[in-house]
């Protein structure tokens, strides 16, 4: 397999989930000097150095292999140990953002046309603005990790850790607290078509946590607070979605994206938008 070194713009990191095959997960996606797309995985994040721990629009290069084991044309196997972290970003600095995120790309308006190049090519990451912000949802789920994966997984650290201490076991085999809650956008699209997407980003994930801590655990308050953030305050913004597919329904599902991040910079001027898209 051919090896190549990436320097990639960080935009999307999916809440982590558990796997029987690598414990703890995210998914990373960002754009490409060239302005393409670009998905690592799998990604331990929670495991990495601090200096290597990468927040969202940040550059980043990394040697990569694609990963042959996903059709998605984007996706590509990194080798963390060779991961160097640009400079960490001390304000947003929307200008720069809109610059990268949309060079040479296609901002997507139609639902159908998306997922019919998905169907014909394998595309599976893209910018899409909405139309219109209909509703955002809020729908409980299983509270727990599934606790067969998660023994399997605990029993496999030990064999892997022979010389530590069950309490050292224990502090090491930490698991992020699954979001009890499934966020979802109802919008329409720029040929009216209406739908209902789920979010699986990690801002909203710990947006949710850090709401519960200061409403001291009333998830009824804290669920309202992201409510407020997400659909109150991100509707008046020149709001973008980043979607993703999931490998598992890339080619059944009648619409296999979700919304693994989202882009809220402030409304542009009328002059800011001209010296964006010449």
């Amino acid at each position: 397999m051919i090896r190549e070194k990436k320097r990639i713009y960080i935009v999307v990191k999916t809440y982590p989930t558990i796997s029987k095959e690598y414990a703890e997960l995210v998914c990373t996606a960002g754009i490409l000097e060239d302005g393409s797309w670009i998905r690592l995985y799998p990604v331990p994040f929670r495991k990495l150095d601090m200096d290597e721990k990468y927040p969202k629009y940040t550059w980043v290069e990394v040697e990569v292999v694609r990963n042959t084991n996903d059709f998605r044309p984007e996706t590509y196997r990194p080798d963390l140990s060779t991961i160097l972290v640009g400079a960490r970003p001390s304000k947003a600095d929307w200008n720069e953002r809109r610059r990268v995120i949309f060079n040479n790309k296609t901002i997507y308006t139609n639902l159908k046309e998306l997922i019919d190049k998905a169907k014909e090519d394998g595309t599976s990451l893209a910018v899409f603005k909405p139309s219109k912000i209909l509703d955002f949802t809020i729908q409980k789920v299983e509270r727990n990790w599934d606790s067969n994966k998660l023994a399997l997984l605990k029993s496999l650290s030990q064999q892997m850790n022979l010389f530590q201490t069950p309490e050292e076991i224990d502090e090491e085999f930490k698991v992020v607290n699954k979001v009890p809650y499934k966020f979802s956008y109802k919008f329409e699209d720029g040929s009216g078509k209406q739908s209902t997407m789920m979010i699986e980003d990690w801002e909203i994930g710990m947006l949710y946590f850090n709401c519960l801590s200061r409403a001291n655990g009333d998830e009824k308050i804290a669920t309202a607070k992201v409510k407020q953030m997400y659909f109150d305050e991100f509707a008046k913004k020149d709001l973008h979605f980043f979607l993703g597919t999931t490998k598992q329904f890339h080619n059944v599902a009648p619409n296999p994206f979700i919304i693994i991040g989202v882009f809220y910079p402030p409304m542009p001027m009328k002059n800011q938008q001209i010296s964006l898209f010449d």
